[in-house]
């Protein structure tokens, strides 16, 4: 039986077998401890930077042209940067091909949508194919994000959740990822109180087996533009 530390007088609560009072402090709730979980948070670091090397080698030439493409296409720098928050909620700069109009947010913070209007023609296929999300390989490099991990999202969005959605900032157990286990289950579809019960999912069961499982799905929904928007 798995058990999960909560916070002083709260009660446990599950979705689908997931605390949602799970500790976000020092990664409580995963099944990895000890010299065990220390081996585990090297490798995966270690895999982090070999992958994200050999990525940016096979995908170089989308850095010379996605950028062309993208100045084409629409008025606007071809990258796009914006914080969000990372491991214990601190803040970072992710980066991204930019996929949407350069006015997409004058009138405040907006989840993105099915169909988004504010979505370029160019931004609908790098958002399909996930090309988009490219440059984070440089964030994964800087150790602000994992290949695997639950998505990082912006502080707006966090403090709006918590209020509907019970303990949504403990996704800040771990490192941000590039794909996660919400993302290949559904990804820009779920609701985020359905992101959250992958998430945590994730973040109980991290895994060698559990990673790998994610990248693989990942590969499968970059060609089926499942949970695209």
């Amino acid at each position: 039986m798995l058990v999960v530390k909560k916070w002083a007088n709260e009660s446990p609560t599950k979705v689908f077998g997931v605390d949602l009072y799970m500790g976000i402090q020092s990664g409580q709730g995963s099944q990895i401890y000890g010299n065990t979980k220390m081996f585990y948070l090297f490798m995966k670091r270690t895999v982090d930077i070999v992958l994200s090397v050999l990525a940016l080698i096979l995908t170089c030439v989308f850095f010379i042209f996605v950028p062309i493409i993208i100045k084409i296409d629409s008025k606007g720098s071809a990258i796009y940067k914006q914080e969000r928050l990372k491991k214990d909620g601190k803040p970072f700069m992710v980066y991204k091909f930019r996929s949407m109009r350069i006015d997409a947010e004058k009138d405040g913070a907006q989840w993105a949508s099915s169909n988004d209007d504010r979505v370029t023609g160019v931004g609908k296929f790098i958002r399909k194919t996930r090309i988009d999300e490219l440059p984070q390989l440089f964030n994964i490099l800087r150790g602000d994000m994992s290949i695997v991990g639950p998505r990082p999202e912006r502080a707006v969005f966090y403090d709006e959740f918590e209020k509907t959605i019970p303990n949504f900032r403990n996704r800040l157990a771990v490192k941000p990822g590039l794909t996660g286990w919400a993302q290949v289950n559904g990804g820009y579809d779920l609701a985020p109180s359905e992101k959250l019960v992958y998430d945590l999912e994730y973040i109980q069961n991290q895994s060698f087996y559990f990673d790998l499982k994610c990248i693989i799905k990942t590969v499968s929904v970059i060609f089926t533009h499942e949970g695209a928007r």
